[in-house]
């Protein structure tokens, strides 16, 4: 899904590089190479096996941790919830998975701003989207906020979808952060610093 993406993108940069390769222009052909590669590495999307932990609760994104803490539920009114923020650099997969098996149940879109994905106020600052995954143990929120140079948030699920654990969700273009919320029960496993992997990286785990 995610080269579904990326087609308008490889359509015009193999248009450029065509040109220039038969126009004989150098420098535009190197370009247009760097460029297709640059493209076909973001779009990558590898296949991820989760753990099977039940309690697990994985990273919903590729990246590293920026934060540890507790915020306010910013679209549904669960009140306060731990959260762990991601920050997804232009070398990391940007496809977002779903943290944990369940419904979604709504999502909430917000136009906003495109400040840079590690500016303080980027939660509440900068387009976004909020997913609410209704679970068996628990509601889990997975919040993708468009960056600096990401200009646009991608679902490939929709409300009423089942998902399972591990399962893509969408994608967030060319550098973003993707924020996971979920119950004060639950017990944080990672660390502000500590790199990530979506869909295999334990971010936290529900009470046994």
């Amino acid at each position: 899904m995610a080269l579904r993406e990326a087609r308008p993108f490889l359509l015009g940069t193999a248009a450029f590089l065509g040109v220039s390769l038969w126009m004989g222009w150098m420098p535009g052909t190197l370009l247009g190479s760097l460029l297709l590669i640059g493209l076909l590495l973001f779009f990558r999307d590898p296949e991820r096996t989760p753990p099977a932990n039940p309690l697990a609760l994985l990273s919903p994104a590729d990246g590293k941790v920026i934060c540890v803490d507790e915020a306010e539920d910013p679209s549904f009114g669960l009140g306060k919830l731990r959260r762990v923020g991601i920050f997804l650099s232009v070398l990391d997969v940007h496809v977002n998975r779903s943290p944990y098996a369940g419904t979604i149940e709504k999502t909430h879109y917000s136009a906003g701003e495109f400040l840079d994905a590690r500016h303080l106020e980027v939660d509440i600052r900068n387009e976004n989207q909020t997913w609410l995954l209704r679970t068996a143990k628990g509601p889990l929120l997975v919040r993708q906020i468009a960056g600096l140079i990401a200009r646009r948030i991608v679902g490939w699920k929709k409300t009423g979808d089942a998902v399972s654990a591990g399962e893509r969700i969408g994608m967030i273009r060319f550098g973003s952060r993707t924020d996971l919320y979920f119950p004060g029960s639950c017990t944080p496993q990672v660390q502000v610093g500590q790199r990530v992997v979506g869909g295999q990286t334990i971010l936290a785990l529900w009470p046994a």
